[in-house]
Order: C-alpha cells, then sequence, then structure tokens
C-alpha cells in the first residue's frame, strides 16, 4: 500500500477506529493508544493489504487482534466510560443522559466477544461477513453473539434482571 495517495484513505478511516476503540476500552486515552498501535501495525504490515479490498474491514481486523492480545497480555479493568471532548449536537435532557448512562452500562455487562459483535454490526454498520473477517470467527457465531448480545440489551434497558443462573446436580 502507498500512502501518498492512500493515506486520505487511511485517514478517512481513523474516525471509525476512534469509534470503535474507545467503545471496546472505555477508556480515551487506552482507545487512542489502540488507534496508534493499530496504525503503526497497519503501517508495518502495509505489503499484507491488498489494493481493491476492503481497507476498512482490513484496518478493523487489525485494531480486533491488537486489541486481543493485548487483553491476552493483562486483563482489563472495567472502568466507567470516559466523556471525551466531542460534544453530541442534539439537545441533551436529563432523561437522554440516564438513558446513555443504562446503555453504558448494560454495554459493560455483555461478554467481550458480544460487545465486539454488536459494536461493530450497530455502531459501524459492518455486514456480518465483515464482522466474521474481522473477529476471526464464522458467520453463523456472528449471527449468535449478536441475537445474545441484543437480547441481553433488551433485558437490561427494561430494567428486567435475570436470577442468576444456578447449576443443580
Amino acid at each position: 500500500m502507498t500512502y501518498g495517495t492512500d493515506g486520505e484513505l487511511l485517514a478517512a478511516q481513523i474516525p471509525g477506529l476512534r469509534r470503535y476503540a474507545r467503545a471496546l476500552t472505555r477508556n480515551v486515552q487506552t482507545a487512542d493508544d489502540l488507534v496508534q498501535d493499530c496504525l503503526e501495525r497497519a503501517w508495518r504490515k502495509a505489503h499484507r493489504w491488498e489494493a481493491g479490498t476492503d481497507l476498512r474491514a482490513w484496518l478493523f481486523t487489525v485494531m480486533h487482534n491488537v486489541y486481543v492480545n493485548g487483553l491476552r497480555r493483562k486483563r482489563p479493568e472495567t472502568e466507567p466510560m470516559e466523556h471525551s471532548d466531542y460534544e453530541d449536537p442534539r439537545p441533551q435532557t436529563a432523561e437522554a443522559g440516564l438513558q446513555l448512562r443504562d446503555l453504558e452500562q448494560g454495554l459493560a455487562q455483555l461478554s467481550p466477544e458480544q460487545r465486539e459483535v454488536l459494536l461493530l454490526v450497530c455502531l459501524e454498520e459492518m455486514s456480518y461477513e465483515q464482522v466474521a473477517l474481522v473477529t476471526g470467527v464464522p458467520i453463523g457465531t456472528v449471527m449468535s453473539r449478536l441475537h445474545r448480545a441484543r437480547e441481553r440489551m433488551r433485558t437490561y434497558m427494561a430494567g428486567e434482571r435475570r436470577p442468576a443462573i444456578r447449576r443443580v446436580k
């Protein structure tokens, strides 16, 4: 990949990478580090990207791999989502703020695999095929994780709390 002309293509992907990284890490500084690591790895591995293929999916795959490798090295701490310098242009009401808080808490309840698939499909509007490519799992697994994540989020947002399942021997 030559970044002289394709640099604009790469730069166009950064907002989506940052948005996804922030949703994954729930920390602005960690997310920015993840994006930086992703872009550095993409630069070093540029020869692996085939011109004409989906650059966005390739970059998200690189980010996914960097993120998973980081998880394997260190167990992440659950932290409340930090607010960024991004300001939502829509007027905020107290109710909207509470719904956003509930959404963040609901996302924190999901497994990392479910959260990742939900964010890629719903936030980044990727197809199931693209998500399967990014995460390295079959499309059926993507669909299953997405279904379970959506169900858990619906239940959480509706205020229903499922009792813990107890195994009886």
